[in-house]
């Protein structure tokens, strides 16, 4: 296929589905299909993995006929599409969007970007004049209590935000395809890998500028009976991250992955010098705390059944989808660029390079 038909944008109507390639049918490659089966303008058209157990089980969760496809360049350039998911291991992304970039394609890349800064950084020149929307899967945004605590907060009720601590309390790391995940090489680190999540809604939540990062933690639990090819896996089990901001603000990830036994997975707290906002998940509920009398309400945070079983993230897959959808609709630009993409992965190298040398990292070091 030539670069002026991989160019041509395929036209399509208000009403027509937008029809969805996916790249990579792993765990969350299967929330995708799972989350795009109850978008009634999202069409999974086609899929591309080269791991055949992959594709089955893709092919299962479909329902429907779609078209498959070992490699990903070959369903690029024979299948007529308007959007691809990217959902392949972390290492991959930078060939994949390499390759995805230069086409008219929407795209939405699972998290993190890149596993490196300097490929982070391709790709982000790589979108400077992009027409298409480019999007990062930074889906904890789309978590239903979550975005009620960033309206809270947008809304004024903590008043003037000083403080953000994120709690992550979870299992450890599921075994994944050819156990890509055991090794930093791979995932960036576990401070890149699952943490980007959590440095990307602190930027959100504090919406000023990171300034540096300074970071304890450790593996002292997980993995340490398993071994690879001769090799022990090296991926951190916990931490803690406090990252400053340009404002004063300070913000504090405590991570946990061996805390099986949690109420909840995910705790937010954020406390200004009016009040202060929690958010529970799974439990899926808001506590608002106002200093003047203590007076506190607990708010129940609904989310619809379907949706919560479509998914492991609390419906933020279905939601993310959704507004992904909306933008390309209404041409706007991604909720989640490659530019906040890249400021994530950049706390996280950060936060792993404050853990090696027991020093603060300046993320103007890593510009």
């Amino acid at each position: 296929m030539s670069t002026t038909d991989r160019l041509e944008k395929r036209a399509f109507s208000s009403t027509d589905p937008l029809r969805v390639g996916l790249i990579g049918s792993g765990m969350m490659g299967f929330e995708h299909i799972r989350n795009l089966a109850l978008q009634d303008d999202l069409h999974f058209a086609a899929l591309a993995d080269p791991n055949p157990p992959s594709r089955k089980l893709g092919r299962k969760t479909a329902k429907h006929r779609i078209a498959e496809y070992e490699d990903a360049g070959e369903m690029l350039d024979q299948e007529s599409l308007d959007a691809v998911i990217i959902a392949s291991p972390n290492f991959t992304h930078a060939a994949i969007l390499d390759e995805v970039l230069d086409r008219p394609l929407h795209v939405l890349v699972e998290k993190p970007l890149c596993t490196t800064l300097e490929d982070c950084d391709r790709v982000v020149a790589a979108c400077v004049d992009r027409a298409a929307i480019t999007w990062v899967g930074m889906e904890y945004r789309y978590m239903p209590p979550v975005a009620r605590l960033v309206a809270e907060i947008r809304g004024g009720f903590a008043g003037n935000l000083r403080m953000l601590a994120i709690r992550e309390h979870r299992f450890p790391f599921l075994k994944k395809v050819n156990d890509w995940n055991r090794f930093n090489r791979n995932t960036g680190g576990t401070l890149v890998e699952k943490c980007c999540h959590f440095f990307d809604l602190m930027n959100l939540i504090v919406d000023q500028e990171p300034l540096r990062v300074f970071a304890s933690g450790a593996q002292d639990v997980n993995h340490l009976d398993e071994t690879y090819g001769g090799e022990t896996p090296d991926i951190l089990d916990n931490a803690y991250v406090m990252v400053e901001y340009e404002g004063g603000v300070r913000a504090l990830l405590d991570l946990c992955m061996f805390a099986e036994a949690s109420r909840n997975e995910q705790e937010i707290c954020a406390t200004g010098d009016r009040g202060k906002i929690e958010c529970f998940i799974p439990e899926s509920l808001v506590v608002l705390g106002e200093r003047k009398g203590r007076a506190m309400e607990e708010v129940p945070i609904e989310v619809d059944k379907d949706v919560l079983e479509a998914g492991f993230h609390h419906g933020a897959t279905y939601y993310q989808q959704r507004a992904f959808a909306d933008a390309i609709r209404e041409g706007r630009s991604a909720d989640v660029d490659v530019q906040a993409g890249r400021k994530a992965v950049a706390i996280g190298i950060a936060a792993q390079q404050s853990i090696e040398t027991g020093n603060p990292v300046e993320l103007s070091s890593l510009a």
